[in-house]
């Protein structure tokens, strides 16, 4: 199916490289980075997860920054390989426990043992974590929490009066505790991807909201694990309107599937989940969301001429959240005019932890903000100078307003994690349940 399997830093270094077939030239991972870095089609963005060149087909996808790359000259499913690709690096992350350049340099006997019982002459034989630990026996080393970069407030996972930084499932599943120890824990991630269009007044266009509950577990002996949802949970509207429902406060889903390894026995009576857990990380459950539903953030965004080659960018950006609640990592981008030649930016007074940049070679604006209070509105001005007159419609110039962040411990569907009940318990024996809910922008968007 494929012929090479390789990992490239973003420095374009070769981390990892296996040549399964012999049939593309051994250059390929210099000739695909130097495609990737330097892609010029539609002059700008990144390079598509599938191209071809020379009659070789090139997949890839990047994964905590490194390049995953598979090759073949023949006919494959893309989604298929791409679907690969991203389980092996699941795989690795599950055996490493964290995922990034140092921890494969660190560990590559071991992570080309995973991809020779992965990948067998270019077919693939399994992408089970539990499954490989029946051939898979060397030990991997782990490197030091410490020394990885801070997770800021996102990487917390909070359980009564206990937190557990977001560190503690950086570890390998199938590596124990100093001391032989075997950990008792289990972590559940409600992860939400936010797609929204606001109009140029600000109304809402279109919603949606793609979310996975992902599962990682620590737990000996495979005992069954119960998890409950919202009791009103609905998915698809059976033939009944949506103002119905809207009255009862219930959670609405499109649809939705589940882990081959979850049991839906009583989930059309009380939204319970049974499983039992297999090794490594995985998603319980994904579902899809396009009821109309809050969203964290409202934007405006304006432009206006001041002049004959000035014009002036005003943002306003409100966080719609709970004030106990931060929004981390926020970034806006917007298109300026092609003759833009200068911009000068104006932040409110005691503005804190903002950053302005006028991207020249793309005639981009950029505004970043460290952290977002919820209740909180942060208004920019750019004051734009062009090279020349523009003469057309200054609105069909610049725009649309991109919003990318993060917003831990917040679900905009506000579907629930009721309770995480685990059938083998005791006194002595009592894991550590750790649950938490993570935002993210997909696609958000204000026109003009």
């Amino acid at each position: 199916m494929i012929s090479q399997f390789f990992v490239l830093s973003q420095r374009g270094d070769n981390i990892v490289f296996r040549d399964y077939r012999g049939e593309v030239q051994k250059g390929s991972a210099e000739t695909f980075f130097r495609k990737v870095k330097f892609w010029k089609e539609d002059a700008e963005g990144d390079a598509p997860p599938v191209f071809n060149v020379d009659g070789v087909n090139y997949f890839h996808v990047k994964v905590a920054g490194l390049l995953f790359v598979a090759t073949t000259r023949v006919n494959v499913s893309p989604s298929l390989v791409l679907e690969l690709l991203q389980r092996i690096a699941r795989v690795i992350k599950d055996y490493l426990g964290v995922l990034n350049e140092d921890s494969f340099r660190k560990n590559f006997v071991l992570v080309y043992e995973l991809l020779d019982e992965v990948i067998d002459f270019g077919y693939v034989q399994t992408t089970s974590t539990e499954l490989l630990k029946s051939y898979v026996f060397n030990e991997p080393i782990m490197i030091d929490a410490a020394r990885m970069p801070p997770l800021g407030p996102a990487s917390i996972f909070m359980q009564g009066t206990k937190r557990m930084p977001g560190t503690a499932i950086t570890k390998s599943v199938v590596a124990n505790e100093p001391g032989g120890r075997k950990r008792e824990e289990i972590f559940v991630d409600v992860i939400e991807k936010i797609s929204v269009t606001f109009n140029s007044s600000g109304f809402i266009l279109t919603s949606e909201i793609d979310g996975t509950i992902q599962m990682k577990s620590y737990l000996t002996g495979n005992p069954e694990i119960r998890l409950a949802l919202n009791e009103d949970l609905s998915i698809g509207t059976s033939g009944r309107s949506i103002y119905d429902y809207r009255g009862s406060g219930a959670v609405i889903l499109d649809d939705c599937n589940f882990h081959e390894s979850v049991h839906l026995d009583s989930f059309d009576v009380d939204r319970t989940l049974s499983l039992v857990p297999p090794d490594g990380e995985f998603p319980v459950m994904n579902y899809r969301m396009t009821q109309p539903f809050k969203p964290p953030f409202r934007i405006n965004a304006l432009i206006e001429e001041t002049g004959s080659l000035k014009a002036e960018v005003t943002i306003k950006v409100r966080a719609e959240f709970n004030s106990s609640i931060n929004a981390n990592s926020v970034v806006l981008q917007m298109p300026l005019p092609t003759f833009t030649a200068r911009v000068n930016f104006e932040l409110e007074p005691g503005a804190v932890g903002h950053t302005t940049d006028f991207k020249e070679a793309n005639k981009r604006l950029e505004w970043g903000l460290k952290k977002v209070v919820g209740g909180s509105e942060h208004t920019l001005r750019a004051k734009l100078t062009f090279s020349q007159e523009l003469h057309g419609n200054i609105m069909k110039e610049a725009g649309p307003l991109s919003m990318t962040f993060t917003i831990p411990m917040y679900n905009a569907s506000r579907l629930q994690v009721k309770y995480l009940q685990i059938a083998k318990t005791s006194k002595t024996h009592n894991p550590y349940r750790w649950v938490r809910y993570v935002t993210q922008a997909n696609s958000y968007v204000a026109r003009l």
